[in-house]
């Protein structure tokens, strides 16, 4: 965190304000595709030629600069320090999927258009709160390559401001006016709140088996793909089977998602996750690799790996990392994540053939193949 005697900074209330002057940073100015382009960046694709583009990006590009420009524009606040956290971490180069998969299903259902991009931008803000909460429970440093609100503007701050754009969130989608938005996206907080808490108390529990890590990440990860999803259907006025169905798709895409997520933590390249390697350890978490290498593992490896889980930290990283390893858990969480996008292109059955469900199928394959 910036010390008090910083350059451009002040302490005050705990947290530390921007000041004006020649030390002062801001960060405000942000391309307004950044988080868009990243990902397709990040993923040997070229922005600039659409014959490299994946399918998914290339639908929805001109759509996806003008879900940034709400964003710009919902973010105003008259409180200084709402505005520079806000921008901070929504500006902070983030993969924007769960807005692109609110586009592409309303996309595939024909219901293009402002309502779409509003939602699209509420579901960005829901995220971004999250991970503003996120950090400050993880005591975490590092995200998306970049130190953490709570890192720079401290904890009360990130806090409050995740409490800001929940409420502008919900502001947001009351302008929808629809009744059934507020319905999905009401209940989707409210369990992704309940997931957040299942992890808190899953946390240095060497006990947590397959089935309660999934439901955490089902709550707490998987919920919004599922929400987002489904609001496209909702906007196009789908019978119950078609939302079912996008509703599936998001909740498997969101799972593979995630799975993956915790495969990186033991296997990704730092400079191209954003995260330290091994944060899931050292938070105690047991994430899938770890519950394959200690049930598939010698009685000695499943003694360490339950010991590491119970006390936190990375003082036996490397001896589990090496477990994780040798005990093919790692391509057993892959082929899990596999599955789980298997059954996301399933719950497609139900959308007409179009470029936006050959976008959708797309991205269940992406979800599972990336590596950051």
């Amino acid at each position: 965190m910036f010390r008090s005697g910083a350059p451009g900074f002040r302490a005050r209330c705990g947290y530390f304000a921007l000041t004006r002057g020649a030390g002062a940073r801001t960060f405000g100015s942000f391309n307004p595709v950044a988080g868009f382009l990243w990902l397709q960046h990040h993923n040997g694709f070229s922005v600039t030629t659409s014959q490299t583009q994946p399918l998914f990006a290339e639908l929805i590009a001109d759509e996806m600069r003008q879900v940034d420009e709400v964003i710009r524009a919902s973010l105003h606040s008259e409180v200084v320090l709402v505005r520079q956290v806000s921008e901070y971490i929504i500006h902070s180069g983030g993969k924007r999927l769960r807005p692109a998969l609110l586009l592409l299903t309303a996309g595939a259902c024909g219901v293009p258009g402002p309502q779409a991009r509003t939602l699209a931008a509420v579901v960005e803000f829901i995220h971004t709160a999250t991970l503003l909460h996120d950090d400050v429970v993880d005591e975490s440093s590092l995200r998306r390559g970049r130190e953490t609100a709570n890192e720079l503007f401290g904890n009360a701050a990130s806090v409050l401001v995740g409490d800001f754009l929940y409420s502008r969130a919900f502001q947001m989608m009351v302008s929808v006016g629809r009744m059934r938005v507020m319905e999905v996206l009401s209940e989707a907080t409210n369990i992704i709140a309940e997931g957040e808490v299942l992890q808190l108390m899953n946390c240095n529990d060497a006990d947590v088996d397959e089935a309660r890590y999934l439901q955490v990440i089902r709550y707490k990860t998987a919920k919004l793909f599922e929400a987002a999803s489904r609001l496209g259907g909702v906007l196009a006025d789908a019978d119950a089977k078609l939302e079912d169905g996008l509703a599936r798709y998001g909740m498997h895409l969101g799972t593979a998602f995630q799975i993956i997520d915790d495969v990186l933590d033991y296997s990704g390249n730092e400079a191209d996750t954003g995260k330290h390697l091994g944060d899931d350890l050292a938070e105690g978490k047991p994430t899938l690799p770890l519950i394959y290498a200690r049930d598939r593992g010698t009685p000695e490896i499943a003694a360490a790996i339950r010991t590491a889980i119970e006390t936190g930290g990375l003082e036996e990283f490397d001896a589990v990392l090496k477990a994780v390893h040798e005990s093919g858990a790692l391509e057993a969480a892959r082929e899990a994540a596999r599955a789980e996008a298997g059954l996301a292109r399933d719950a497609l059955s139900g959308l007409p053939d179009s470029q936006y469900k050959n976008a959708l199928i797309e991205l269940a394959d992406f979800a599972v193949a990336r590596s950051h």
